[in-house]
């Protein structure tokens, strides 16, 4: 296959990547699964926009304060000033965000100094995929694939022509392209315990590292506090942020408070597990007593439902929530245009580390910066636009990607573990 523009996954990153791009390129998305199985999907409680101008400075440093200091200043700016751009652009596709009267409704999450948080429901990622999902079906110059595994780049000279990939039954095949973008999303399928779906293994980082292409802050890797605590296998459900925004109290074995549920992530993490270990437990409690039981049901209705589900009513009882892997920090390095060190291959979203997060996520930041810099490399290429004068040719060899989801996974693997820090 030939195209213009290659987008590999289909989380918000690279659809709308894809929705600004010309109509008059030809663009191939390819996904691993099916076009709806992405981690943008299941994002819960909202996205972050500047609300005023006079939100700007404590925006910013809640973001930098969340990051450690850890983040870069630059990207961090870009991302604020860029907020209401993109909640116009998907308010203009359909998105349905909550209003009280004429005006957005704002929610608060751990570290925001005040709210700033559109949402919808509690499923705003559902109803921002799908919204993007629907957009790309009515562009004719976009053809999404789904079930497409890639296993290699195709590259010469420090230059991506595309990649080669798999079918769901295994045929092998080239696609070549004048531009690639990665947006493969994060790495919790390589975790035991993690809010991803399974099939996120960090292949882009894989590949990054067999052709050299530069990486960053790859054991920046996030615990989110409070994921329903279960014995079965498989993902685990996340409990959004905003429920403890709204109000919701973390208790020990004694009904006791034991943290500010509002810290950043990686503290009420840190603190969760020192009260697992001093009281030998598996997990936690989460207490809603704060919240009204309409606020739970019409604010937080898939989590009422699926906690009910699991056997508990969130309206009368605490929850067993225990922290889990949740999202990646690091990845492959981007400049500001979300460009690699490869050239004509550009990287969006949770696999690209761009420094807006530093060492901790801010909540809620991520749908935000996935979308900014999306459309940043879009309007790059454009910008710039060159066809390849040649491809190189790329041989298939089985043999070769007959294993690789394990190989891939344990070369990620061993790479965190080689630049990890202790987590204290």
């Amino acid at each position: 296959m030939k195209t213009d523009i290659l987008i590999v996954g289909s989380g918000v990153s690279g659809l709308y990547c894809a929705l600004n791009l010309p109509e008059d390129k030809k663009i191939i998305i390819v996904t691993k699964a099916a076009a709806c199985e992405s981690d943008s999907f299941l994002a819960q409680g909202g996205i972050c926009v500047l609300r005023d101008s006079e939100d700007y400075e404590a925006f910013y440093e809640d973001t930098m304060r969340a990051g450690h200091y850890e983040n870069n200043p630059q990207s961090v700016d870009i991302m604020i000033r860029s907020s209401n751009g993109v909640i116009a652009d998907l308010v203009e596709l359909g998105v349905r965000f909550e209003k009280k009267g004429e005006t957005f409704a704002y929610t608060r999450e751990g570290a925001h100094s005040r709210p700033r948080i559109l949402f919808h429901e509690d499923e705003t990622g559902k109803e921002i995929t799908s919204r993007l999902l629907e957009a790309v079906s009515n562009r004719k110059n976009i053809t999404v694939i789904e079930s497409f595994t890639m296993v290699d780049l195709i590259s010469a000279s420090n230059t991506c022509y595309g990649i080669i990939g798999h079918d769901k039954d295994g045929n092998f095949e080239r696609i070549t392209a004048d531009y690639t973008v990665l947006a493969t999303g994060g790495i919790g399928g390589i975790f035991k315990h993690s809010t991803n779906y399974s099939h996120l293994t960090g292949d882009a980082l894989a590949l990054a590292l067999k052709y050299n292409i530069r990486l960053e802050h790859i054991d920046y890797i996030q615990i989110h506090p409070t994921t329903l605590y279960s014995k079965k296998e498989g993902r685990r459900f996340l409990i959004s942020e905003s429920v403890r925004g709204e109000g919701a109290v973390l208790l020990n074995s004694k009904g006791e408070r034991f943290v500010d549920e509002l810290l950043p992530r990686d503290t009420v993490a840190k603190a969760i597990f020192a009260e697992m270990k001093k009281e030998g437990s598996d997990c936690v409690r989460l207490s809603l007593k704060a919240i009204s039981e309409q606020e739970i049901k019409t604010h937080f209705p898939n989590i009422y439902k699926r906690c009910l589900e699991e056997g508990f009513d969130i309206t009368k009882e605490s929850i067993p929530v225990v922290p889990s892997q949740h999202y990646f920090m690091g990845g492959i390095r981007v400049n500001s245009d979300s460009k690699t060190s490869m050239d004509r291959l550009y990287a969006v979203g949770e696999t690209a580390c761009n420094g807006v997060h530093g060492r901790n996520r801010l909540a809620s930041n991520s749908l935000l910066e996935s979308l900014v810099f999306a459309k940043r490399a879009a309007l790059n290429m454009t910008s710039g636009y060159t066809q390849v004068d040649e491809n190189p040719e790329a041989e298939i060899d089985e043999t070769q990607y007959y294993d690789y989801r394990e190989k891939y996974k344990q070369l990620v693997l061993n790479a965190i573990e080689k630049e990890k820090r202790e987590y204290e």
